[in-house]
C-alpha cells in the first residue's frame, strides 16, 4: 500500500501518527465480508452527505424566504458536512488497509452519534427540523458503527499491538 502524498506531506503519517504505514493482511482486506462491510459503511457515509446537504438546503430556502436562521444552524450543518468528508477519506484509507484509517472511523463512529443527541436536546438552540435532522445523523453513524465493530471487521484490522501478540502466539505454538 503506498502512503498518501501532497505537497511534500504525507497526510498518512499525518492523520495515522507513529502507525500511520501499518496496513493490514491483504487477505483479510480481500475478504468478501470486509468488502461488503465497506460498500454498506460508504453507501451509508453517502446518506449521511446528502442528509447535510438537505440540512444546509433547508436552511438556505428558509433564509430566501424570510425565516431568519441562526447561525448555530449555518455552523452545524457545515460543520457536519466537513467532517462526514473526512470520515470518507478515513474510510478510503482503512479500504486500502491502513489501519488508522479503520481506527478513525470506527471512534468517530461512535463518539459522534452521543454527542449530536446531546446537542439535539439542549432547548431552543436548533429548529426543530434541525433537531430530526440530527437525530437521523446519529442513525446513520449508529450504523456505521455497528459495521466497523463486528468480530469480522475487528479480525481484519487488528491493532499492531495486537497483531504482535497473535503473531507471538503462532510461532510459540
Amino acid at each position: 500500500m503506498q502512503s498518501f502524498k501532497i505537497i511534500g506531506m504525507d497526510l498518512d503519517k499525518l492523520a495515522g501518527g507513529r502507525h500511520g504505514h501499518y496496513t493490514v493482511d491483504p487477505q483479510k482486506l480481500a475478504h468478501p465480508k470486509t468488502q461488503s462491510a465497506f460498500k454498506w459503511v460508504f453507501g451509508i457515509l453517502a446518506a449521511e452527505v446528502v442528509v447535510g446537504l438537505a440540512a444546509i438546503g433547508i436552511a438556505l430556502v428558509q433564509q430566501l424566504n424570510g425565516i431568519n436562521v441562526p447561525f448555530a444552524v449555518w455552523f452545524r450543518g457545515l460543520v457536519v458536512l466537513l467532517m462526514t468528508v473526512t470520515l470518507f477519506f478515513f474510510g478510503w484509507r482503512a479500504k486500502n488497509g491502513f489501519y488508522y484509517g479503520y481506527q478513525r472511523l470506527r471512534l468517530f463512529s461512535q463518539i459522534f452519534p452521543v454527542i449530536t443527541l446531546v446537542v439535539a436536546t439542549i432547548p431552543g438552540l436548533y429548529p426543530y427540523w434541525m433537531v430530526v435532522e440530527q437525530i437521523i445523523f446519529a442513525v446513520l453513524m449508529i450504523g456505521v458503527a455497528d459495521f466497523l465493530t463486528s468480530d469480522h471487521m475487528r479480525d481484519a484490522f487488528p491493532s499492531p499491538k495486537r497483531k504482535a501478540e497473535l503473531e507471538a502466539a503462532t510461532t510459540a505454538k
